[in-house]
């Protein structure tokens, strides 16, 4: 069993703004938000033969929200090389990189990984290249990929450090 530590002296939460994406054993560049990683288990409802009144429920197939990566455009082609594997059909389909793990790092103030997710069979659903083309907005053009996935897990090497 893995012994870790943890700062029972921090009281603050942990920012969202500061975090990083790796697949393929590096960094994506440019991510700028992600989805939040939910699951949650479909109930199954059942009777009992003599109160037919009431009823029990118990825990029945787990599902899990896919993962939605948000950049702004760039001219590394990461996002658009993965979703091009699930947009091609027949024989040609690369089946070795369509699925991915991804690994999701939560960073403290300081630029150190006080959290991270493994993120397991990802491929992409939903790509899009390009957002609404305004020439009177002035906001920043974002790309997008939307991951199915099935399941992850906190990666519990990951603790975080004693603040002095």
């Amino acid at each position: 069993m893995t012994q870790f530590t943890v700062n029972t002296n921090r009281i603050d939460p942990y920012k969202n703004f500061k975090f990083r994406v790796k697949w393929d054993g590096r960094y994506i560049a440019g991510v700028s938000k992600i989805s939040c990683l939910k699951r949650f288990t479909t109930p199954i409802i059942f009777r009992d033969g003599i109160e037919q009144s009431s009823f029990y429920t118990s825990p029945g197939t787990w599902r899990f929200e896919p993962v939605v990566l948000e950049r702004g455009v760039t001219h590394d082609p990461d996002f658009e090389n993965w979703a091009n594997l699930s947009y091609q059909t027949g024989s040609h389909m690369s089946l070795k990189e369509f699925r991915k793990d991804i690994y999701i790092e939560l960073l403290n103030e300081q630029g150190i990984v006080v959290k991270a997710f493994r993120v397991y069979r990802c491929w992409v659903s939903e790509y899009q290249v390009l957002p609404d083309l305004d020439a009177n907005s002035s906001s920043v053009a974002i790309e997008s990929i939307t991951l199915e996935n099935e399941g992850w897990e906190r990666d519990v090497e990951v603790t975080e450090p004693q603040e002095t």
